[in-house]
């Protein structure tokens, strides 16, 4: 008797603890904390201790202060980590090609047009192709259009030949960058700064808040606001892990997911405007507004992108994103 009620209350304990157990969450990005991924992880992770009175915690490492580029994704397939945010060329690696239609340049006219995408069935269908490779995809994260900079004037093609231009990891952008003759250069993010101070490379393409926050404006003295590209995050988590969760709990990491979502794409443009009027002010780097023929030219320059590497993101996507979008390439 004395050994049954022995028992009993040790599982009673036990389940207690199991029930009062917090679940960690390793969320775990390469870029600093005062850009608009950095911001809407830390709201994220807010959000989630709120809304699951704090059953669970998620702790935030930006600044590759755990994994680097290249060694982040492997952490999130074999659980090291939890949750990842990287930006969308990085699943042209991992083998999901379609991905990277998100780096073909001018696909997108404006912020309208790639939410067409993002927020609709094409993202939705672009997400559900990680899950064989161990990852569910929870949402989409504005970072902002590219633009490029170097250490002298770019209004056309013909000023880019022959330059090194930093690139993610991406055959799409390898091409873009052969496409105006400049030679792309694939590098970790937190090493482009040094590379630009050294002359490594000559220049890069960034969104304004991530050319602003890592001080690349001290390095490079042109800016042109060509809107060319987006960058943009994923943010993922481990399948196995994500799929294990309670349901209740999942729910509410879901909605927390979502107001985030919402705060990260509100505040994507505002930091990206700051940050040109951070840029400017620092009076290091001059910035040039392309006239409408000079951006169209370079449109055209770079159109042929679109032809060369549709059979590698898969020609479907194009055309679903160019039907959504209304984007011909062949009339440019």
């Amino acid at each position: 008797m004395k050994l049954s009620k022995l028992l009993l209350g040790l599982m009673v304990s036990c389940a207690a603890f199991a029930a009062s157990a917090q679940t960690v969450i390793k969320f775990s990005h390469v870029v600093a904390v005062d850009t608009p991924k950095g911001k809407a992880s830390e709201f994220f992770a807010k959000k989630a201790a709120e809304l699951t009175k704090g059953k669970v915690k998620v702790e935030v490492y930006a600044n590759s202060a755990l994994y680097k580029d290249k060694e982040e994704m492997e952490a999130l397939q074999i659980g090291s980590v939890q949750m990842l945010a990287p930006s969308l060329a990085k699943f042209g690696p991992l083998g999901v090609k379609e991905f990277e239609a998100f780096d073909f340049p001018f696909i997108f006219d404006d912020t309208t047009d790639l939410h067409k995408i993002t927020q609709g069935p094409i993202g939705a269908g672009l997400m559900a192709k990680l899950e064989p490779k161990g990852i569910k995809g929870l949402a989409f994260w504005d970072n902002g259009f590219k633009s490029f900079s170097a250490n002298t004037p770019i209004k056309s093609a013909a000023d880019m030949k022959g330059k090194k231009f930093r690139i993610q990891s991406s055959k799409v952008l390898e091409e873009q960058i052969r496409s105006v003759g400049g030679i792309p250069q694939v590098m970790a993010f937190s090493e482009v700064y040094q590379a630009l101070q050294t002359g490594v490379v000559d220049g890069t393409e960034n969104p304004i808040s991530n050319f602003y926050t890592q001080k690349m404006h001290e390095v490079q003295k042109h800016l042109t606001l060509t809107n060319h590209g987006y960058l943009g995050y994923a943010v993922i988590v481990n399948k196995k892990f994500w799929d294990a969760l309670p349901a209740d709990v999942r729910g509410q990491l879901e909605q927390a997911m979502k107001e985030a979502t919402v705060y990260a794409n509100k505040i994507a443009q505002e930091e990206n405007d700051a940050s040109l009027e951070g840029v400017k002010k620092s009076g290091k780097t001059a910035v040039y507004v392309p006239t409408k023929e000079e951006r169209l030219a370079l449109k055209k320059a770079m159109a042929p992108v679109h032809s060369k590497m549709a059979e590698r993101v898969g020609k479907e996507t194009l055309q679903q994103i160019y039907q959504a979008t209304g984007f011909d390439p062949n009339a440019l």
